[in-house]
């Protein structure tokens, strides 16, 4: 992933972590003051938000501890690799579409962000311009030649970066 995105996860994991959890731990407390627990409607629910606070807590731990930071911008671009915004014609349609190849968690497919492990992004690994390439789908074999290799900062592209109030729980 790039650097961007670990800063990302990180940042969400500490706001959870130091911010979020306290905040709903607390109000498990307050909750629990009022008395029955079995029939508390506000301690319930602090309770399963807790309880959804520390599972993401745990997936973005581990994707933090798995994680693989490259810097895209400090690679030659000649070849298509991680980073790469790559612009293809396809051959099938003669239309020009463009694919930057990132990491799992930072892809958006519907704004041309993939995977490094989806099956276009590895049909075109190590490509050049001017190479062409088949990709072979359940219906039918896509064809491309890649026009044009460069490096585009992967969320200079994103649509959909995730801030602090997406981070909490309601």
């Amino acid at each position: 992933m790039s650097l961007e995105g670990y800063d990302k996860l990180v940042e969400e994991f500490k706001y959870l972590l130091e911010v979020e959890k306290p905040k709903t731990a607390q109000e498990k407390l307050v909750a629990a003051a009022l008395g029955d627990r079995s029939e508390n409607a506000d301690y319930q629910a602090a309770k399963e938000k807790l309880r959804f606070i520390d599972k993401r807590l745990f997936y973005l731990n581990k994707m933090i501890q798995n994680a693989v930071v490259i810097d895209p911008s400090l690679h030659d671009h000649s070849r298509v690799s991680f980073g790469s915004s790559v612009f293809v014609t396809n051959l099938n349609t003669d239309e020009e579409e463009r694919y930057t190849l990132c990491g799992v968690l930072e892809s958006e497919p519907e704004n041309g962000l993939i995977s490094i492990h989806s099956p276009l992004a590895k049909a075109m690994l190590g490509k050049e311009e001017g190479d062409i390439f088949t990709i072979k789908l359940p219906k039918e074999t896509k064809e491309y030649e890649i026009e044009k290799i460069e490096y585009i900062n992967i969320f200079s592209l994103k649509k959909n970066i995730r801030t602090k109030p997406d981070f909490s729980f309601h």
